[in-house]
C-alpha cells in the first residue's frame, strides 16, 4: 500500500496500514517532519521524502492519498492513468472502525466549532468517544492507537472526494459557500457536489442533519438520492422534525420527542454559534444523549483556539484572534456578531474570493482595515470607497501594532483574514498564534 504525503493524515494511514498487515511505503514530494520521520523510523516503515519512485508507486494495489495533494499534481495523474485506486485516509480508517459509530461534519463554515461541540456533548455523557480528522489526531491514528466506540470527525470537501464505503451515522452539513474553487475547476457545483457525498452511502436508519435556512444546500438537496433520515435546523420557522428557534428557545424534535432549551444558557454566543448548537445538539439527540447532558454541555462549552478566541483587552481594545476564518464568509460571521467598532485584519492567499459578501457590514461596523498579505490589491479595490482607512502590513507584529494605533477605547480589533494563510504564514494556526504573541508585545 502507497501511502502519499506524509503530513499527520499520511502517517496515521501508514501507522494504521502497518498494523493491519500491510506492505506500507509513505512517499512525501517535499520535506517530512522530523517527528514524523521518527514515527516512521519507529515502525519500521518505509519512506522517502523530496520526491517520488514512479517505479514503486505506479505498481501500487491501493494509494492512500493525503488531502492536501491536488488532483492535478504529476503523480496523481500517473496514478489515476494507470487507474490505480485511490482512497482518503478517512476511508482508510473507516474500513478498520468495527461496530463504532462515525458523527461526521462537513461544510464551509461552522464545521470546527460544531465537531468540537458535539465531542464536547458526547464526552459530557460519559460515552467512550474521539476527536478526529482536521481537528485532533487523524482518524487512521485513532482507530490504530486508541480505538473507541464513538469518532467524531471533522471532514474536508478534500478527505470526501476519495471516498468509497465511508458511512456516517449522523452526517452534518453545515453550510456551503463559495470555498476552494481553485480544487474544483472553479465550478461551484463540484464543491457542492463534494459536500453532499457526505451523504452517499447513508441508509434509512442513519441521520443527515442540515442548515434549512442554507440558500445553497437548499437549491442543491433534492439532486442527490439521500436515503438518510433528514433533520434541518431553521431559524426560520417551525419544523416536525429536528431543531428550529423561537423567542430565544431551542426546540429539539425527534421521535415524538420535544426539548426546549434557552438560547440565552448556551456559552458561545453570536448567531452563527446558534446554528453550530442547533447542529451539535440535533447531532447528540440522534445518539440518544439525554436532554439535561446535552443542556449542561451547552452551558460548559469553552470557544476554541483561533476561533473568535478573545486575546486580551488593552487600554480598552479588544483583541479577538479568528485565524481560523479562511473564506469570506467565516468573515461575515465574525462581523455580524461584533457590537463595537472594529478594526479589521484582513488578507492572505485569496481563493477566488468575492469581498461583495461583506461590504454591507464593512459600511456599518469597520471602521479600518489593516492588509495582511502579499498581495493585498483586491482588498484596497473593494473598500476603499467604503472604508475610510485602508493600510498595509507585512507581519503580524507590523498589523497589531497600526491596528492598536488607529483603535480607541471601547473598539475591537479583529484578525478574521478571508483569506489562506500560506504567503506569510505556515498555517492559520501560526498566524493566530504570531498575533496573539504580538497583542501580548503591545
Amino acid at each position: 500500500m502507497i501511502i502519499l504525503g506524509a503530513g499527520e493524515s499520511g502517517i496515521g494511514a501508514a501507522l494504521l496500514a502497518k498494523q493491519k498487515g500491510h506492505d506500507v511505503f509513505v512517499s512525501d514530494g517535499g520535506l517530512i517532519a522530523a517527528q514524523f520521520i521518527q514515527e516512521l523510523e519507529q515502525h519500521q516503515i518505509s519512506y522517502e521524502q523530496g520526491g517520488h519512485d514512479e517505479t514503486r508507486i505506479l505498481v501500487a494495489d491501493e494509494v492512500v492519498k493525503s488531502p492536501g495533494i491536488p488532483e492535478k499534481a504529476p503523480i496523481v495523474k500517473k496514478i489515476r492513468a494507470k487507474k490505480i485506486p485511490v482512497i482518503s485516509e478517512v476511508e482508510f480508517a473507516y474500513r478498520h472502525i468495527g461496530g463504532s459509530e462515525v458523527v461526521a461534519i462537513t461544510g464551509s463554515n461552522g464545521k470546527t466549532t460544531t465537531t468540537a461541540l458535539i465531542y464536547h456533548i458526547i464526552k459530557h455523557a460519559d460515552k467512550d468517544c474521539a476527536l478526529v480528522g482536521n481537528i485532533g489526531y487523524s482518524f487512521a491514528r485513532q482507530v490504530a492507537m486508541d480505538p473507541k466506540s464513538i469518532y467524531v470527525a471533522e471532514i474536508s470537501s478534500f478527505q470526501l472526494d476519495d471516498i468509497q464505503s465511508f458511512r456516517p451515522k449522523v452526517a452534518v452539513l453545515t453550510n456551503i459557500t463559495e470555498d476552494h474553487l481553485d480544487r474544483y475547476e472553479y465550478k461551484f457545483e463540484n464543491y457542492i457536489s463534494s459536500k453532499f457525498r457526505i451523504t452517499e452511502n447513508q441508509q434509512a436508519d442513519d441521520v443527515f442533519i442540515y442548515n434549512l435556512d442554507d440558500e445553497t444546500t437548499n437549491k442543491y438537496i433534492n439532486h442527490y438520492p439521500i436515503k438518510s433520515t433528514q433533520a434541518p435546523i431553521t431559524m426560520s420557522k417551525e419544523i416536525p422534525q429536528g431543531a428550529y428557534l423561537k423567542n430565544a428557545k431551542m426546540y429539539l424534535k425527534w421521535k415524538e420527542e420535544e426539548v426546549q432549551m434557552s438560547v440565552e444558557d448556551f456559552a458561545i454566543k453570536g448567531k452563527h454559534n446558534q446554528y453550530n448548537s442547533m447542529a451539535a445538539s440535533m447531532a447528540a439527540t440522534a445518539l440518544d444523549i439525554r436532554k439535561e447532558k446535552i443542556r449542561e454541555a451547552l452551558q460548559t462549552f469553552e470557544s476554541l483556539e483561533h476561533r473568535m478566541e478573545k486575546v486580551a483587552t488593552i487600554k480598552g481594545v479588544e483583541f479577538i484572534n479568528d485565524s481560523k476564518a479562511t473564506n469570506v464568509n467565516s468573515t461575515w460571521y465574525a462581523l455580524e456578531s461584533m457590537t463595537k467598532p472594529v478594526i479589521l485584519i484582513l488578507g492572505g492567499v485569496d481563493k477566488g474570493n468575492d469581498y461583495n459578501l461583506l461590504k454591507e457590514l464593512a459600511i456599518e461596523k469597520v471602521k479600518a482595515i489593516i492588509c495582511l498579505g502579499t498581495d493585498n490589491a483586491k482588498i484596497h479595490e473593494a473598500f476603499s470607497d467604503i472604508v475610510p482607512l485602508i493600510v498595509d502590513a507585512v507581519s503580524a507584529s507590523d498589523a497589531v501594532q497600526s491596528a492598536f494605533h488607529f483603535a480607541n477605547k471601547g473598539e475591537v480589533v479583529l484578525l478574521s483574514p478571508a483569506c489562506a494563510s500560506f504567503d506569510l504564514f505556515k498555517n492559520y494556526e501560526d498566524r493566530g498564534n504570531q498575533f496573539k504573541e504580538a497583542v501580548r508585545d503591545l
